[in-house]
C-alpha cells in the first residue's frame, strides 16, 4: 500500500530510530570503514525516502534498509578504485552471498548483530576522537538522533554538531579504525565515555528534546539494552551497575508518567503503583552489586573506592523508587546525595536538581535564591527546565504572577510538543487564579 510522502518521512524516522545502529554495525562491518558505513546507511534512507512513497512501505522496514545499505556498499566498493583491493579481500563468494541474500535472510543475519552494535558504540567512542565528537557521532549512529536532536541534547549549536560528524567520520577513516571491542588495559580507558554516551540517548528517549511525544520508548530500550550488554561483559565495573540501575528505575516509571492522552505526568504527580516494580528490583540489584564492588560496608559507611556519579544518581533514583508516596521522600537524604554528586561531577544541572530537593527538604525560599544564582551565572540560557523549576519555587512561595511568566518563559523554549503543552495549560491556569493580595 502506497502513502503519503509526509507519512512516509515519518515511517522512514521512526524505523531510522530502531534501527540506525544495526544497519550502520552491519555495513561498518562489510567495508571496514565506519564513516563510510554512516554515510551508505543515511543513502538507504534518502531512498527509503524516494522509493516508499511510489512502491509502498515494505513489511519489514529495516531489514529493507540494511539490504539496500549493503548493495550500496556493494556497488561502493566495486566503483571506487582505492577499495578495489577490498572487493577482491572479500572475494567472489561474499559478493555473490551479499547480492543473493533476502530480506528473510538478513532478519536471520540481524538476530547476530549484538556485539556489532556494541563494538560500533566503541569505535564511535575511540580516543583519536575528543570527548564531545565522541558523545555526538554515537548519538548520531548509535541513537539515530538527528542533528538538531543532538544539538539539544548537548546544549550545543546545531552548525557544531555537523562539524563534530564530518570530522569524526573523516579521523575515523583517515585512521583505520576498526569494529571491535576492546580488551584488557584498552578496556577501562574507554568505558567512561561509552557510558555518558548510553545515558545521553536513555535521556533523549526518556524526556526528549523535539516531537509530539515526550517519551521514545525505543531510545530507552537501546539505551538499557546496551547497559546490559556492558554489565555483562564488564561485570567488576561499579559504574556500568550503577548507569543500569538508574536507567532502569527511570524506566520503571514509563506508564506513570503519561496520562490517557499522552500527556506528561510530574514525578510527584504519578500513581507509584503504576511503576514498573519488577524493573525496580533488578535496579536495585545492580545497585547492590555496584555498591559492593566499591566496597559500602552492609549498613553503611565509608566504601574503600569512590562512589561515581552514576551510582550516586542511581542511588538518588532509588530513594524515590523506595518511598511509596511521594510525602515519603526522603529529600534530607537526596540532598546528602547531590552534595556528594557535585564534588564527583559539578555541573549546573545538578546544581539545578539539588535545588529542587532543597526546596522540599528545608522550604522553596533557599532553592529560590540557589536558582536565581544559576540564572545569574547564564549557564542554563537556554535551558527550559529553570524557568520550569522557578515558576514551581514561586508558585509554592504564593507568587502566582511571576511563576505564570516563567511558565510561559519555559513554554516558549522547549522543542518537545507534550511538554509545551503541558507548560501552556499550567500557565493558563494560573491566568484563571484569584488575583494576589
Amino acid at each position: 500500500m502506497t502513502a503519503s510522502p509526509e507519512e512516509v518521512r515519518r515511517t522512514v524516522e521512526a524505523v531510522w530510530r530502531i534501527e540506525a545502529a544495526r544497519v550502520t554495525a552491519v555495513v561498518a562491518r562489510l567495508v571496514g570503514d565506519i564513516g563510510l558505513a554512516e554515510d551508505l546507511a543515511q543513502d538507504a534512507v534518502v531512498q527509503a525516502i524516494e522509493q516508499w512513497p511510489r512502491d509502498g512501505v515494505p513489511d519489514r522496514p529495516g531489514a529493507w534498509l540494511t539490504a539496500t545499505a549493503r548493495r550500496r556498499a556493494v556497488d561502493r566498493i566495486r566503483r571506487d578504485v582505492t577499495l578495489a583491493r577490498k572487493l577482491q579481500l572479500l572475494g567472489p563468494a561474499e559478493e555473490l552471498r551479499v547480492a543473493a541474500l533476502t530480506e528473510g535472510d538478513l532478519d536471520l543475519a540481524l538476530e547476530d548483530v549484538r556485539d556489532d552494535v556494541l563494538a560500533l558504540v566503541f569505535a564511535a567512542c575511540h580516543p583519536a576522537l575528543g570527548a564531545q565528537v565522541r558523545i555526538t557521532l554515537t548519538l548520531r549512529m548509535i541513537g539515530g538522533l538527528t542533528t538538531r536532536e543532538i544539538a539539544r541534547a548537548l546544549l550545543t549549536p546545531e552548525s557544531t554538531v555537523a562539524q563534530r560528524v564530518s570530522r569524526a567520520k573523516r579521523t575515523l577513516s583517515a585512521d583505520g579504525v576498526r569494529l571491535e571491542i576492546p580488551t584488557g588495559a584498552d578496556l577501562a580507558p574507554r568505558l567512561a565515555s561509552v557510558l555518558e554516551v548510553v545515558y545521553l540517548i536513555f535521556n533523549e528517549g526518556y524526556s526528549a528534546t523535539t516531537g509530539r511525544d515526550w517519551v521514545r520508548g525505543d531510545l530507552m530500550e537501546e539505551a538499557v539494552r546496551l547497559g546490559r550488554v556492558l554489565a555483562s561483559l564488564t561485570p567488576r565495573e561499579p559504574e556500568v551497575h550503577g548507569l543500569l540501575a538508574l536507567m532502569e528505575i527511570q524506566a520503571s516509571r514509563t506508564r506513570a508518567r503519561l496520562g490517557p492522552r499522552g500527556e506528561p505526568v510530574l514525578l510527584l504527580d504519578q500513581n507509584r503503583t503504576r511503576w514498573d516494580r519488577a524493573l525496580v528490583r533488578h535496579a536495585l540489584a545492580a545497585l547492590d552489586r555496584a555498591a559492593e564492588l566499591v566496597g559500602v560496608p552492609e549498613g553503611g559507611g565509608l566504601p574503600t573506592r569512590p562512589i561515581g556519579p552514576y551510582q550516586l544518581q542511581a542511588e538518588i533514583a532509588a530513594v524515590h523508587a523506595r518511598a511509596a508516596t511521594a510525602d515519603a521522600t526522603d529529600w534530607q537524604r537526596i540532598v546528602g546525595l547531590y552534595d556528594l554528586l557535585r564534588e564527583s561531577r559539578p555541573s549546573p544541572v545538578v546544581d539545578l536538581n539539588r535545588a529542587v530537593a532543597l526546596s522540599y527538604a528545608v522550604g522553596p525560599a533557599p532553592a529560590l535564591e540557589a536558582v536565581d544564582d544559576l540564572m545569574a551565572g547564564g549557564a542554563l540560557d537556554g535551558y527550559h527546565l529553570l524557568p520550569s523549576v522557578r515558576a514551581d519555587l514561586l508558585l509554592r512561595l504564593d507568587r502566582p504572577s511571576e511563576a505564570r511568566a516563567e511558565l510561559v518563559r519555559a513554554a516558549a523554549m522547549t522543542s518537545n510538543e507534550a511538554e509545551r503543552a503541558l507548560l501552556e495549560r499550567r500557565a493558563d491556569a494560573l491566568d484563571a487564579a484569584p488575583p494576589e493580595a
